[in-house]
């Protein structure tokens, strides 16, 4: 894929599965996300949580999202986690909706509002990208 076409599939809506390292193996884990071409990964979790705390601490991560429907295509890539912050809750909202649609989205996010007090968003920087296209590369 070339740059703008991983970013934009990047962008789009897709379960992300973020990889930290816990010892021999890695934690693998899927998850909601936020990305803007150009920009870092957001995702959030729970502090106090065993992902938060290998997220906290890694030099690096891995993050990758699917399309599993013909054609198949993917990008992947790692990074530096570059920082993190309390998660606000009109970033999750938004994701809450992007995920679930609007009616669903908002009713998910009616339960889970007050629970995010103690949420932390963390940002990473792709810095590596592996990318396939299989209509591209099979068309």
């Amino acid at each position: 894929m070339s740059v703008e076409e991983r970013e934009n599939f990047l962008a789009g809506t897709h379960i992300g599965v973020l990889s930290a390292a816990d010892g021999d193996a890695p934690l693998l884990v899927p998850i909601w996300y936020g990305y803007r071409p150009g920009g870092d990964i957001r995702i959030s979790t729970s502090s106090g949580t065993r992902k938060f705390e290998l997220i906290r601490t890694a030099v690096s991560v891995g993050f990758a999202v699917q399309r599993e429907t013909m054609p198949y295509r993917y990008v992947s890539v790692d990074g530096p986690v570059v920082g993190y912050e309390p998660t606000d809750p009109g970033e999750y909202r938004a994701w809450s909706i992007r995920y679930l649609g609007p009616d669903q989205g908002e009713r998910f996010f009616a339960v889970v509002r007050d629970g995010l007090d103690d949420w932390v968003t963390f940002r990473i920087r792709p810095e590596r990208w592996r990318t396939f296209d299989f209509g591209k590369e099979f068309a």
